[in-house]
């Protein structure tokens, strides 16, 4: 007995095998009307075996290959999540985005799901967008969508398409089948959304709009189910902010968020590290490296200048501590940072590190200093002695009155010390040098602005030096280093959070300021108290004269 197509990591295809499936079963299709209605039955409700076992896509870089150009879509795994994930927000209502590395087949996942829904779902309407009319549709060009779609129409049996359908009910950025009702159509630039309520809509590349505010508010009016499918293009835009804000795809709808689907290179059978490796080496002797981060990495923050702290270095520091085989940490001292939340939709945000080891980070949203005070000195209760770094600008001010309350009650835990930090204040060591040893380096004092930017330089070395031990093999002390918990629930956030701040120069000193958070961005909470942990405001011995702060039964 034949087995029929699925989806599968065990690549590359037979397609031999596949082709031969399809000839069987649509003789025997043809030869019983029966198992025709059972089968549109079964593919009614299950589209990834749908397109796995009548898709076609077309790739014209198999020309001169050996391989065919046109050949079976059959769907490896995460483009068969992808296709649940679709699925998922058509029947629940709830927009989608779709953040992917270059070359990963979203695109032709979307378009086949699409004629999936033309054909099974009548009276559909679909929408399609794109930023130009030669990327949506050019006939004779499989790189349009448009064309994508047309080839897949083309591809399956007739035996499953519309009763009533024809071909020549495929034109120019629309495909219709009159009889049941259902439509596929096209909008290119600033039009995109202005055609009529759809049902989903389906925006290509939408990181690289050149106006998507515009395209918003239309499409916000059109449809219920956007779903974005973009590679990644800087910090701030449409794209990037709706994906910060949406929920994370676990295989469960979020009600009421943008659902977040990602396509990473490792999803794709075919691309292992060696293959990476190739590709970024040949990006980088073509002095592309950057495009390569955006593209393949899904670096947001590739193509913003001035960044602080690269994202590859923060990746290299990711379990930096097992990668480096360091000494056993678990009687190191701790730290913690604390950024208290401004007000509004902010929220504060603690980091405790062990020796150079960054354990966890967390968030919450209360805007009761009190509150906040509290809950971080709770939280930090069961590590021994510390030093809490807060952030007493502004709002935070009110957490030295709650911390004495705590120590005047004998509430403060034993051990906990609360330390001001204040991102305007002088620098330390103002007479150091920037480069430690080089007499030829500026003093700090004359390259920092304040004490911000000196923190987040500090924090830039650590993973600078752990960046070229993990990938060069260089020699530091661990304690000059940084290493990141890999099992931290907000690492993805806080990865992009560590590299969003950019650095400039001071129009009136000329001094190093750093920007936290780039236009279209928010504060960056998780990464300010990682930034305060690693570099604690130096005091007086405070201990060593009027004894350790809380209860000392």
């Amino acid at each position: 007995m034949m087995i029929a197509p699925s989806t599968t990591n065990d690549w590359p295809i037979d397609y031999v095998e596949v082709y031969a499936w399809r000839q069987y079963q649509l003789i025997q299709l043809r030869r019983n009307p029966k198992l025709l209605v059972g089968a549109k039955a079964f593919y009614a409700t299950h589209p990834i075996e749908f397109i796995n076992h009548w898709c076609n896509t077309y790739d014209p870089r198999n020309a001169g290959t050996g391989i065919p150009a046109k050949l079976p879509l059959i769907l490896f795994r995460r483009q068969a999540e992808l296709v649940e994930f679709l699925q998922a927000c058509f029947q629940s209502d709830e927009g989608g985005l779709i953040e992917k590395s270059r070359d990963m087949g979203a695109t032709w996942v979307c378009c086949a799901f699409t004629v999936w829904l033309w054909i099974f779902h009548p009276g559909v309407s679909i929408g399609w967008g794109s930023r130009k009319e030669m990327l949506l549709d050019r006939i004779g060009d499989p790189d349009s969508i448009f064309e994508k779609i047309r080839n897949l129409i083309q591809g399956i049996p007739r035996e499953f398409l519309p009763d009533g359908f024809i071909y020549d009910h495929m034109s120019f950025m629309k495909v219709v089948s009159r009889k049941s009702g259902s439509t596929i159509t096209g909008e290119t630039g600033d039009t995109i959304g202005r055609g009529g309520r759809k049902k989903i809509y389906f925006k290509d590349e939408s990181a690289h709009y050149e106006r998507p505010e515009k395209i918003e508010a239309a499409i916000s009016e059109n449809t219920r189910v956007p779903i974005d499918i973009s590679s990644v293009n800087g910090l701030g835009n449409v794209f990037h902010r709706r994906r910060e804000a949406g929920a994370d795809w676990t295989g469960k709808i979020v009600p009421g968020r943008t659902q977040v689907f990602v396509m990473d290179w490792r999803d794709h059978p075919n691309k292992t590290e060696e293959w990476y490796q190739i590709r970024k080496k040949k990006f980088e002797d073509d002095g592309l490296s950057h495009i390569f981060a955006q593209e393949v990495d899904r670096n947001y923050s590739a193509s913003v200048e001035g960044i602080i702290i690269p994202a590859e270095w923060v990746s290299a520091a990711i379990d930096a501590h097992l990668t480096l085989e360091w000494p056993d940490m678990d009687t190191a001292p701790w730290g913690a940072g604390l950024d208290v939340a401004d007000g509004g939709g902010d929220t504060n945000a603690l980091a405790g590190r062990q020796g150079p080891i960054l354990r966890f980070v967390t968030e919450w949203g209360a805007r009761d200093v009190a509150v906040t005070a509290r809950k971080a000195a709770a939280d930090l209760e069961d590590l021994g002695s510390l030093d809490l770094q807060y952030d007493c600008i502004g709002v935070g001010s009110g957490v030295k009155a709650e911390a004495n309350n705590l120590i005047d009650s004998g509430a403060m835990p034993k051990g906990i010390r609360f330390v001001a930090w204040s991102a305007a204040a002088s620098v330390q060591n103002p007479h150091g040098r920037v480069i430690e040893g080089d007499e030829e380096s500026p003093k700090n004092k004359d390259f920092y602005d304040k004490l911000k930017p000196q923190a987040w330089w500090e924090l830039r070395n650590r993973f600078y030096r752990t960046w070229k031990a993990v990938t060069e093999g260089a020699d530091y002390d661990p304690d000059v280093l940084i290493s990141i918990n890999s099992e931290i629930p907000l690492l993805r956030k806080l990865q992009k959070e560590l590299s969003q701040a950019t650095m400039g120069r001071s129009t009136k000193t000329l001094k190093m300021i750093v920007d936290k958070s780039p236009p279209g961005t928010v504060s960056p909470n998780l990464a300010d108290a990682v930034v305060m942990a690693y570099w604690p405001i130096q005091q007086f011995n405070m201990t060593a004269i009027f004894g350790t702060y809380g209860n000392t039964n």
